[in-house]
């Protein structure tokens, strides 16, 4: 019987983890040059702390049931367990908290999808206990910032604000009202001419399918909307953030403004945002997130509500968009060295010898020839792997070096 990895799941052989790994260090760096501090938090949480208290659909956690009956379920996504840890472990950190993370998470296929992936990676950060203008321009640079570091370049930022998004929305009655956001999010204008609604409402949808492009005409479009006090401030916010944004970087960013932009998690207050690029004519989300002021009350003690804003980068996206680029390593790293023994009475001196190597460096790796091959095939094996040099050591301990 051939064995192979459940539906759904699937093995990463070197090369691609040496490649992903490659893409998760650079990350990493632009993270750490930020000022964010690396968090790692349970694969298994409680089943209530993953749906975010009904944020996030249950349908998509995969659960997982302990003896005593209490429901478990694996991460589909980050945020929610920083929240929990951040507000319960660590509320004796200096505020604002910079978290960042490289994780595996994990979500059901939608329904009738068999055999789609259900193990993602990703990395990312939570800008935490740091509300405004100027903690969302951070997140936002620190995005492109990433994105430059893994040297993407053909991509767009597409920016929404969800407060703004449901005041817009409130004009229509509330039973519609889903309905209404998912024909506009999907430009979907023969679901919504079928809907109940009358001439005035549908006059005033359609308006809204036209909140897409760049932000000063968009921003120019909604202000002529009678807008309540609170959605004139989020307006005025969003200026103040694209101005912000444009101060911190030399070129300026392909930032595509879009009020009817919908996210999968539903914890999200004020911006959202997906970078999405297009290469080998695919469309590929490399990241997504937003601000969410109300999820740390979730699991705070005393229930207190605190700022936070963040995004998480895919890291399977990020791979398939380089996979044909000259970025990525194309080959493994071989060892600097192989250790052989000229004949068996040299063997007791090989492992010595190889930690010497070792010790020199930390950064020296070294391969112990094990026995029954033969001069040709061992050459064969060190050009195969990249192996730098050979050792050879004789029965006296002596040791010929030789660069391949």
């Amino acid at each position: 019987m051939i064995h192979q990895p459940p539906a759904g799941a699937r093995d990463l052989l070197p090369l691609e983890v040496a490649q992903k790994a490659w893409i998760n260090d650079n990350l990493q760096k632009v993270f750490q040059r930020w000022g964010y501090q690396r968090i790692v938090t349970s694969t298994l949480e409680w089943l209530d702390t993953l749906t975010a208290g009904g944020a996030i659909d249950r349908t998509k956690v995969i659960q997982l049931q302990t003896a005593e009956s209490q429901p478990l379920g694996l991460r589909p996504e980050l945020t929610a367990s920083i929240a929990r840890a951040a507000v319960t472990r660590m509320a004796e950190n200096t505020f604002p908290q910079r978290l960042c993370y490289r994780a595996n998470v994990f979500r059901h296929p939608p329904s009738g999808s068999h055999g789609q992936q259900m193990e993602f990676y990703q990395a990312g950060v939570e800008l935490l206990f740091a509300s405004g203008v100027v903690a969302d321009a951070e997140i936002i640079l620190l995005l492109a910032e990433s994105l430059k570091a893994v040297g993407l370049e053909d991509w767009q930022l597409i920016l929404g604000e969800a407060a703004l998004g449901r005041s817009l929305l409130d004009p229509f009655p509330e039973t519609l009202r889903e309905k209404v956001r998912h024909c506009i999010a999907h430009l979907d204008r023969v679901g919504l001419q079928e809907l109940p609604l009358g001439d005035e409402l549908k006059a005033y949808a359609l308006k809204l399918f036209d909140l897409r492009g760049k932000p000063e005409a968009v921003l120019a479009k909604v202000s002529q909307f009678e807008l309540t006090p609170e959605a004139q401030a989020i307006v005025a916010n969003l200026k103040d953030l694209f101005r912000l944004v444009a101060s911190g970087t030399d070129n300026a960013l392909p930032i595509v403004l879009d009020l009817t932009l919908i996210q999968t998690f539903d914890y999200y207050t004020g911006i959202v945002f997906e970078a999405v690029s297009f290469s080998n004519q695919q469309s590929h989300v490399l990241g997504q997130g937003g601000r969410y002021d109300q999820l740390l009350g979730l699991y705070h003690p005393n229930h207190e509500d605190h700022a936070g804003i963040g995004f998480c980068l895919n890291l399977e996206e990020l791979y398939s968009c380089l996979l044909q680029t000259p970025k990525l390593p194309r080959a493994l790293k071989g060892s600097d060295w192989l250790v052989v023994a000229r004949a068996p009475e040299a063997q007791e001196f090989v492992f010595a010898h190889a930690q010497t190597l070792r010790q020199a460096s930390s950064a020296t790796r070294v391969e112990v020839e094990l026995g029954g091959r033969s001069p040709e095939e061992i050459y064969a094996y060190a050009r195969r792997n990249n192996i730098a040099q050979l050792a050879w050591l004789d029965e006296r301990g002596s040791v010929t070096t030789e660069t391949l």
